[in-house]
């Protein structure tokens, strides 16, 4: 078990990592180190999503020891990182920061070169200099990566932590290209990493572009329910804590230079998600079910559309004794409920007013 004292969290303000930081201050009772989270506060960065924990855990929390630490800044700019290094003593680093929309990244795919790949190796290096006088027993740089960087499967089989990478979208190359240079660090430097390929997350928090927030929100809205080609497109998914879980589970007792793949073992096709997502929000908002079911339109399908995606999770299972907890439907349920409860977190992105604060408070997006 590896004692994790001052941990970097990088995009800790977007979805997966404000989940993360809520698990580990509120319901891990093994950690009680601190958390330095960095966040540039891009559009799906959000910093109200951590209020409570920055008033639990805070400066001005009623203890009087604060174990949360939020920095605005962007991962590609050196000196601030090596700042953060030697501010806080790093030993951990929990690299969440990405840009993660596949749509976006074919629109404009300089920016997931940047932040995805740049950003990646501004942390390595700065982490493999801070640590290259110390014990590394205590440390550990662990990269959160994406089933995407495999490839598309056909009808039968799994991705395992051995199938050769085989990215189809900006997004998959720049997160293969980070997947690269974590190794390349281990086998070099020495640098003690660890890496995971986790499939779909939902959940709380998670940015409206995303499918099943979007389907939500159409959904309560009355708007059109776009579905991409014939939308018998496969994905894995998994709940957003369960993933947490099985990354904190790597963390505390993953093997240095080893990968695990996290997946729900849970395979929907896009179209029969949606049907279920229908039945599970007309119930809860008292919606018209057919009359939601014919707002379903088809769409001309994405470019480099990955046709299916499954993870083999037998590894992290297996060696790690990770399981995951909360079934799909019981997910999809718990998410349905937050969206609802939690209008204002909505508007306030849908609005620009979460960015007119951002700009207020730090004086732009980072």
């Amino acid at each position: 078990m590896r004692t994790l004292s001052n941990v970097l969290v990088t995009g800790g303000a977007g979805f997966i990592g404000v989940n993360f930081i809520h698990t580990l201050l509120n319901r891990t009772p093994a950690f009680t180190g601190r958390i330095i989270n960095l966040d540039a506060l891009t559009y799906a960065g959000n910093a109200a999503s951590l209020a409570d924990i920055e008033k639990q855990f805070g400066n001005s929390n009623t203890t009087g020891t604060a174990r949360y630490f939020f920095e605005h800044g962007n991962i590609c700019d050196r000196s601030f990182v090596e700042t953060l290094f030697k501010k806080y003593d790093i030993d951990t680093v929990v690299h969440f920061a990405a840009e993660s929309h596949v749509d976006r990244s074919i629109l404009g795919p300089e920016a997931f070169i940047k932040t995805n790949v740049m950003g990646t190796f501004t942390l390595l290096d700065a982490a493999r200099a801070y640590w290259q006088n110390s014990n590394t027993a205590d440390k550990l740089f662990h990269h959160i990566s994406t089933d995407e960087v495999y490839g598309s499967l056909g009808e039968t089989g799994y991705f395992t932590e051995t199938t050769a990478y085989d990215p189809r979208s900006p997004y998959s190359a720049s997160k293969a290209s980070s997947d690269h240079l974590v190794m390349a660090y281990h086998h070099t430097y020495g640098l003690p990493v660890t890496l995971s390929n986790c499939s779909n997350n939902y959940g709380p928090f998670q940015f409206p572009e995303k499918l099943i927030p979007l389907m939500i929100l159409n959904m309560l809205e009355g708007k059109p329910l776009p579905v991409y080609g014939d939308g018998k497109n496969i994905r894995d998914w998994v709940y957003v804590e369960d993933h947490n879980s099985a990354v904190w589970a790597v963390m505390q007792k993953g093997v240095t230079g080893e990968k695990y793949n996290i997946g729900g073992e849970n395979e929907w096709e896009n179209i029969k998600l949606l049907d279920t997502l229908i039945g599970i929000v007309s119930e809860k908002a008292r919606l018209d079910p057919v009359k939601v079911r014919g707002a379903i339109i088809y769409v001309k399908d994405r470019p480099g559309h990955d046709r299916r995606y499954a993870i083999d999770c037998s590894k992290i299972k297996r060696e790690l004794g990770w399981q995951r907890e909360v079934s799909f439907e019981a997910g999809l349920e718990k998410t349905v409920d937050w969206y609802l409860a939690n209008t204002a977190w909505i508007d306030g992105i849908r609005s620009g007013e979460y960015q007119k604060w951002v700009e207020r408070n730090y004086g732009g997006r980072g």
